[in-house]
């Protein structure tokens, strides 16, 4: 039986009983929350694209390789981004106008009030009015016209192809897309990687144990070497200050070394607003070496972005060929351009920077609601208006949204907090982007990454003439108070001025007065050899950047191993594609020697000689610390470090009313000394024990033996897949854990969304953690999953390539 006649096997199964997988008596249930199902499900088992498509924008061609990838060839740019719009909607609608529903606030219109939380911050913030600044800025650059043929190419698939399954599951049909839905694609994307509230939990933190036991369990930096940068990689070299087109340099003053304001705005709106950051863990890996390291005398760029598992990824592949430019890669359904990949010219890549680009501000509000008061006199709000959020078999909600001169203002329960994040006003990152794909070598690219205000990332990049680059991207504020410039994760008097960027136009356009100049960020230009992993850039910044840095496990161990690789004596020699795939692959975590000896110890020091125990311990003592699908000592640790965890921190944490989510880290774990008042008497080496044995209790009771019983891929689910789990990926064993170079975590979803290694000029490699296409019907649904799982990347190639499938022919109007 083919995979297309199973599927549609389940199909049907799912159309007479709700869903695949479901007793005939909770079909009811299921029933009520779909739409009633109709002949058009079976239209979205035939979608398949056209052999032919008119096209206003003129000809260009698509051929598909054998995972579904789109090769697109064009002599005009707005002809191949309108074939790009036609892929992308054949392949991903239905993700496409998720998205967008998310972050204008309109999921309860089509799901009901399951989503009105989510609905009403994203309205809030009012992510929709900030992506329609950003059209009026891009829609003038260079990258205006192929976002506008782009969302041409999206609405003429909607108009030819039966709509996938989803729409039919849920019952109802996208509107037309627009080019401030792809706009709002950056914003989504931004916020993913750059949305932080830390100032909040930091001052109910401070309130519920102390200033003091802040500053210790949450310390403002790691103490530890590994950060991307050293010290002397942060001024402009010659060469740097020439590439860099001579900018000027700014007089600047270290920040105030303060925690501001430990006054809480109140737990109920701290913990709400929290629900909508970042997912736990979201990071990346990148490097770069330069050609003196490889066998082939080229650079080599390898790279893997943590973010979000689902089905479908992310990420969507596609390769793009003009006179203009011939560039692969990945990007995000609803975007155009290539984010992350390589021309024929060069390669780049992105970690997230764990910038501080969101403040806070407390206001002095009167007693009805209408003004609050700002340099010394009462205002009414910038905006102060109803909106109506519809919720589909409800009543709809209505949202009171008001803005301030720094941004919108959030409201919980009577509490109130201002918000200024830098995504609130006009970015022209997808114009940065666009010139990304056509860039000749390095000084394009820095011309081009002027315009990279948004997200803040660590951008890593290599060309074909053997230059290398890093350079940290995006708006980086600049505060001031009575003057002094200060650290931003503090809660700011907006009354007073505090803490203002100056230039700053909410839903807007800035100026740069009030930001970081772009010569003054952390960068190095023709590095040797370069990593990153969300550690801290740099140990003494120009600049306050922020606080929001991963520990320092997966970053020290790529360290290592390229340090290792370039040791004369270690026998290892250049390094080609295939080391840094193997090293892309390394589940080594760095915890492990931090909390498996004393643990062991604890165990053979104690006077219970349990043989599970005893056996347990002799299990991870002779483990090489690998998170190896295939490992019981893996799945020991795996499940005892989070039951050490609940055992230290739990009782202090409880009695000041908060969860889990606000435990330290597991590097402040590891570090807390037996005498510690969170110890309260207690013995270190009594509780680790304890937490094994708790271990060792999760893991009978579930019958796990392995590793990879318990860190499986269940949660890479589909968004409907709770009600349609047909929809989910298989559930599959996985290696890597949220501290190995090959990170995953299972309970999160999150892990690496997308890994490459190029060569630039030459040869790619990449693959996706299930499938390019979003349809559940095609066969590159998730025919990449099992290679993802072992990091069995394909050739990613340059150029067109292959015989055309599709064929986009010029309207009489356009020749």
């Amino acid at each position: 039986m083919t995979r297309d006649t199973t599927r549609r096997a389940v199909l049907a199964s799912a159309l007479a009983a709700g869903t695949a997988g479901l007793a005939a008596s909770d079909a009811a249930d299921l029933l009520d929350s779909f739409a009633p199902l109709s002949g058009e499900a079976w239209d979205a088992a035939d979608r398949s694209l056209p052999e032919t498509v008119e096209s206003p924008h003129g000809a260009a061609s698509v051929a598909r390789d054998e995972f579904g990838v789109p090769r697109i060839e064009a002599d005009e740019e707005p002809a191949a981004y309108f074939a790009v719009g036609y892929c992308q909607a054949f392949d991903r609608l239905f993700a496409m106008d998720l998205q967008r529903r998310a972050m204008r606030g309109r999921l309860s219109e089509v799901v009901g009030e399951a989503t009105l939380d989510s609905d009403e911050f994203n309205v809030a913030m009012g992510f929709a009015d900030a992506a329609e600044a950003t059209w009026e800025v891009v829609a003038e650059t260079r990258a205006g016209p192929l976002v506008e043929a782009f969302a041409d190419g999206v609405n003429a698939a909607m108009r030819d192809l039966p709509l996938p399954l989803e729409f039919e599951l849920i019952g109802y049909e996208p509107a037309p897309w627009t080019p401030v839905d792809s706009m709002l694609m950056e914003k989504q994307i931004s916020w993913t990687l750059t949305g932080n509230f830390g100032e909040l939990r930091r001052a109910l933190v401070a309130d519920r144990l102390g200033a003091e036991r802040a500053a210790t369990l949450f310390p403002r930096r790691y103490d530890h070497d590994e950060t991307i940068l050293d010290g002397t990689e942060t001024r402009l070299s010659e060469a740097g200050a020439s590439a860099l087109r001579g900018a000027d340099r700014a007089s600047v003053r270290s920040p105030v070394d303060s925690l501001g304001s430990t006054d809480p705005v109140g737990p109920v709106l701290t913990d709400w607003l929290s629900g909508f950051e970042s997912p736990t863990g979201v990071g990346s890996n990148s490097w770069v070496v330069s050609g003196e390291h490889t066998a082939s005398g080229t650079p080599i760029v390898a790279y893997d972005p943590h973010l979000s598992l689902q089905a479908p990824p992310l990420w969507y592949e596609q390769s793009v060929d003009t006179p203009e430019r011939s560039v692969r890669g990945a990007t995000f359904s609803g975007v155009p351009f290539v984010i992350a990949g390589a021309n024929d010219r060069g390669a780049w890549s992105f970690t997230n920077l764990g910038a501080d680009v969101l403040d806070c501000y407390r206001y002095e509000i009167d007693d009805a609601g209408d003004r609050y008061r700002y340099d010394g006199e009462w205002r009414p709000f910038e905006t102060d208006e109803r909106e109506a959020i519809p919720v589909a078999g409800g009543e709809d909600r209505e949202l009171r949204v008001r803005r301030t001169v720094h941004g919108p203002l959030i409201e919980r329960e009577g509490r109130t907090v201002g918000v200024a994040w830098t995504g609130h006003t006009a970015t022209r990152t997808t114009a940065a982007i666009e010139a990304y794909g056509r860039s000749e070598g390095i000084d394009d690219l820095l011309e081009a990454t002027r315009d990279f205000d948004l997200p803040t990332q660590n951008l890593v990049y290599a060309d074909a003439d053997g230059r290398t680059l890093y350079f940290a991207t995006g708006r980086l504020p600049i505060r001031r108070i009575d003057g002094e410039v200060v650290a931003g994760d503090r809660i700011f008097d907006g009354s007073a001025g505090e803490g203002e960027w100056e230039g700053f136009e909410p839903f807007g356009e800035s100026s740069w007065d009030g930001f970081v100049p772009f010569a003054e960020k952390p960068h190095a230009i023709d590095p040797d050899t370069l990593s990153t992993a969300n550690q801290r850039p740099i140990d003494d910044p120009v600049h306050y950047v922020g606080v929001h840095y991963a520990a320092p496990y997966r970053g020290a161990r790529i360290a290592d191993r390229l340090d290792d690789a370039d040791d004369p004596g270690s026998g290892a020699g250049a390094t080609d594609p295939d080391f840094h795939r193997a090293l892309q692959s390394d589940v080594r975590d760095g915890r492990a020697p931090e909390f498996v000896p004393e643990l062991v110890a604890a165990v053979r020091a104690g006077a219970d000689p349990d043989p599970a125990l005893v056996d347990a311990a002799n299990a991870l003592d002779e483990w090489e610390y690998r998170m190896r699908r295939d490992s019981r000592a893996a799945l020991l640790f795996a499940r005892y470090l989070p039951k050490f965890r609940e055992r230290v921190f739990d009782p202090a944490f409880s009695d000041a009313d908060l969860g889990e989510a606000y435990y330290p880290s597991d590097w402040t774990l590891a570090r807390l000394p037996g005498d510690d008042p969170l110890f309260d008497g207690r013995s270190r080496a009594d509780l680790a024990v304890e937490a094994l044995r708790d271990a060792l209790d999760e893991t009978d009771e579930a019958g796990w033996e392995a590793y990879g019983d318990y860190n499986t891929t269940r949660a890479m689910d589909h968004p409907l897949g709770g009600e349609a789990p047909f929809l989910n990926y298989e559930e599959l064993p996985a290696d890597g854990s949220s501290a190995t170079v090959k990170n995953y975590r299972v309970e999160s979803a999150v892990g690496s969304s997308w890994r490459m290694v190029v060569r630039p000029g030459t040869d790619a490699t990449a693959v996706l953690p299930g499938g390019n296409s979003g349809d559940y019907f095609s066969e590159h649904y998730d025919d990449q999953l099992r290679r993802w799982l072992d990091n069995d990347q394909r050739p990613m190639p340059l150029g067109a390539g292959g015989g055309p499938t599709v064929r986009f022919e010029p309207t009489e109007e356009s020749r």
